[in-house]
């Protein structure tokens, strides 16, 4: 018995290929009757023709993996893929950069730990790409004595 053109409207209807459709083994001389669409879609209705439910992969770690990734966990070196600028441009770490040492420098200027001179000496220094970080311009003013050592 030839079962195709059935199976292959089956498909159609119910949106899958034509290895997913389950035909009824008792019921396949009603099956071989059947030849338009409604006949096809009334089998479905009757249970005659049903989807195979085939053995997925879980999804359960999945969704674990993902819910500790939104909290920032899972991000450490051995699940980089790409090089440091690949997952943050250069541009990008210099524009942060440059705008925290300048917010820095200003917020100095304003307290008026330091003068015009030396906060002008300063903006080009940090232009120039000298600090490392804000950090490293506190130490830098520590050093010159702007600042004092937080235990003196």
């Amino acid at each position: 018995m030839k079962l195709t053109t059935q199976k292959r409207i089956a498909a159609e209807i119910l949106k899958v290929g034509t290895g997913k459709v389950r035909f009824d083994p008792e019921k396949l001389s009603e099956i071989k009757e059947a030849i338009t669409k409604s006949d096809i879609r009334s089998l479905i209705r009757t249970k005659v023709i049903t989807v195979k439910k085939l053995p997925y992969q879980s999804k359960s770690r999945t969704r674990k993996t993902r819910a500790q990734k939104r909290k920032g966990l899972k991000l450490g070196p051995g699940s980089r893929k790409g090089r440091r600028t690949a997952r943050l441009s250069r541009k990008t770490a210099w524009i942060n950069k440059i705008r925290t040492q300048r917010k820095f420098l200003r917020s100095i200027k304003d307290k008026k730990y330091v003068d015009n001179k030396l906060f002008k000496e300063l903006m080009a220094k940090a232009k120039g790409g000298f600090f490392r970080s804000q950090r490293h311009m506190k130490i830098y003013l520590i050093e010159k004595g702007v600042f004092k050592k937080k235990n003196e």
